[in-house]
């Protein structure tokens, strides 16, 4: 049996859930072998099929992942898939996916709490497994260089754009940019406000709106006089989402690090030019599909928000650019990849066991003299 960690589904969605969701929803579709298993308590199922969804334990966070889920699966002798960054560190076998080291490259974003756990969990978990899944090249360079891993261990699984995202009616109201963020210091927030408000000196016309789940943290931060033109949208389902991207004159994801990053897709998806940062994982993952801006540099990215919103036919040809690149991205391809790593653990497992049976059964050698 392969037992998946679903904890996932306890949990707030961010892209790492999303991830999960997804790539579980297509093994379920594609292997009869597999079955989630969850903690107590409330969950999002997410459409899956409730039926291959078993709840155990009795703790829950951390606590049931690392007594609770192992014991389960032990009883039940389970190839165990972690789809998202953490997992049982004493259990074998199982498979681990380690989306980036965000962690490690930026730890202003993160609590004390969060980063003990995964400096405890996260090297522990990589050198236990079986086979690690990741999301991008760039990170598997950075992860494996980080723990002193060899690269090859890790399989790329990309992710992919919910078919939900799709061109749909715009919002009512003015012209506007749409960005997708959190406060966390990575995500590049205030130097994306402080070159939105040069470029609304010379377009008054145009907003700023903000998708996000922490509002109130956003709406504490003073960010000059742009913040009149910046609409907060705190978290919004994916059929408004989609209908954001479709009417934006472009999406502006300025991160100073990311494993992947899904949204820029699903803008692409939607019909929407984007504006991205030249770094981490992004030219890897958008190609020339996008205007880059150094996103260190306030004035680049205003001049970007500029070129693009004046320039029709730079926005038609990013568009057309862009649905030839999410193109390149998909969940049932990427889950059929997860599958064959787990074929590929389960037959190198029938083989050793194959092997000691095989010594074990092997009668020992007659001493010549007896």
């Amino acid at each position: 049996m392969i037992l998946v960690n679903a904890r996932f589904l306890a949990q707030r969605t961010t892209g790492i859930q999303r991830f999960a969701t997804e790539i579980t929803r297509h093994l379920l579709e594609v292997r009869s072998d597999v079955v989630l298993a969850v903690p107590p308590g409330p969950i999002d199922a997410a459409g899956l099929d409730p039926a291959r969804i078993l709840r155990t334990g009795r703790a829950r966070g951390h606590a049931w992942e690392q007594i609770d889920l192992p014991l389960f699966a032990r009883r039940r002798r389970c190839l165990l898939v972690n789809l998202a960054s953490t997992g049982p560190v004493a259990y074998r076998p199982q498979i681990s996916t380690h989306h980036d080291i965000t962690w490690v490259r930026h730890p202003e974003s993160f609590g004390r709490r969060f980063r003990a756990v995964y400096t405890v969990v996260v090297p522990r978990l990589i050198a236990r497994s079986e086979a690690l899944l990741t999301v991008s090249e760039f990170s598997r360079g950075e992860i494996s260089d980080h723990f002193g891993v060899d690269p090859r261990r890790f399989t790329v699984i990309a992710n992919g754009v919910d078919e939900r995202f799709h061109p749909s009616a715009a919002p009512a109201g003015p012209p506007y940019l749409l960005a997708v963020s959190s406060p966390n210091a990575h995500k590049n927030f205030g130097r994306m406000l402080s070159a939105f408000a040069r470029f609304a000196a010379t377009h008054p016309q145009v907003e700023l709106r903000v998708v996000g789940s922490q509002t109130n943290s956003f709406s504490r931060q003073r960010y000059d006089d742009s913040s009149a033109r910046v609409r907060f949208l705190g978290r919004v389902d994916d059929d408004e989402l989609a209908s954001l991207y479709s009417g934006a004159l472009a999406f502006v994801f300025p991160s100073l690090y990311e494993g992947f990053g899904i949204p820029p897709l699903e803008a692409q998806q939607c019909g929407c030019p984007v504006i991205a940062a030249r770094a981490a994982s992004m030219p890897e993952v958008l190609g020339s599909s996008a205007v880059y801006v150094d996103p260190y540099d306030e004035e680049d990215l205003a001049d970007a928000m500029s070129r693009v919103v004046d320039d029709p036919a730079l926005r038609a040809s990013l568009v057309s650019a862009g649905q030839i690149n999410v193109a390149r991205f998909s969940w049932r391809a990427s889950a059929e990849r997860v599958s064959g790593v787990i074929d590929a653990v389960l037959a190198a497992r029938d083989d050793r066991a194959a092997g000691a049976s095989r010594r074990v059964k092997a009668p020992a050698a007659r001493h010549p003299d007896a």
